[in-house]
């Protein structure tokens, strides 16, 4: 994603293969980059928090189970906020989609790991599944209906020619938009962080400054780390609303 010197800070979030690439004929290249081990590291973790979380299910739950059902009850009760009683049978998509922005942005944070939430690509493609998703509910559950969430209710005739475009167009960035969102906070919060932390030991002891800056500005993404999983679980519930009852 970018190149630099050693002490270059975006060369955080350069992909790097972690074996030869090899030559798979018709496939061409296969290789098992930094981005691709934290994805399946984020997937493992996932599973182990929930198969771990809730394997006793006691009636007095412990730490990590009472955090499983805080997150399931989190996502249950937006799904319930947003979209209704309806919304419940879309709880899985919603649910997958907030732990594994969540706990890929948390990974991010650990000192030599990768986040694979600063790049677009990823971003990219969990914002396609989520409006690919929404439209074909949309069209499956209205039919030739669905177009008519185009048209703002109540607006004349006479201004649908400008209102029209316009709606589409908006609706056409919603991937764009739910992308670099969660991609833009990801790639400036650690960049900024790299930076700051660069004068830690270029100002010897005057350092305990940047040193400082850099502990709260640390906490400062953990929130956003939560936050932009919230975005982005809260901006899916509002699509589902959208393909489910248009205007």
């Amino acid at each position: 994603m970018a190149e630099g010197g050693a002490h270059s800070p975006l060369e955080q979030f350069e992909i790097k293969g972690l074996f030869p690439a090899r030559d798979h004929g018709d496939i061409g290249m296969l290789d098992f980059t930094n981005s691709s081990l934290m994805m399946v590291t984020t997937l493992v973790l996932i599973s182990a928090f929930l198969i771990l979380g809730m394997r006793r299910g006691a009636l007095v739950p412990g730490r990590m189970q009472s955090l499983a059902e805080m997150s399931y009850e989190f996502i249950a009760g937006l799904i319930s906020d947003t979209v209704g009683a309806e919304g419940r049978r879309y709880f899985p998509i919603v649910f997958t989609l907030f732990m594994f922005v969540l706990f890929g942005n948390l990974l991010g944070m650990l000192p030599y790991s990768f986040t694979f939430t600063s790049h677009i690509i990823v971003t990219f493609a969990l914002a396609m599944i989520v409006f690919t998703g929404v439209t074909v509910l949309a069209i499956a559950k209205h039919g030739m209906h669905f177009f008519s969430f185009f048209v703002p209710p109540g607006a004349p005739i006479a201004m649908w020619p400008l209102l029209i475009p316009i709606e589409v167009i908006s609706y056409l960035s919603r991937p764009i938009s739910l992308s670099v969102r969660l991609f833009a906070n990801m790639l400036a919060g650690h960049t900024l962080l790299k930076v700051i932390a660069g004068f830690i030991g270029l100002l010897g002891v005057f350092g305990i400054l940047p040193f400082a800056l850099v502990v709260a500005l640390t906490g400062l993404e953990i929130l956003i780390a939560f936050l932009q999983a919230y975005v982005f679980a809260i901006l899916t519930c509002l699509y589902i609303n959208d393909a489910l009852h248009l205007h």
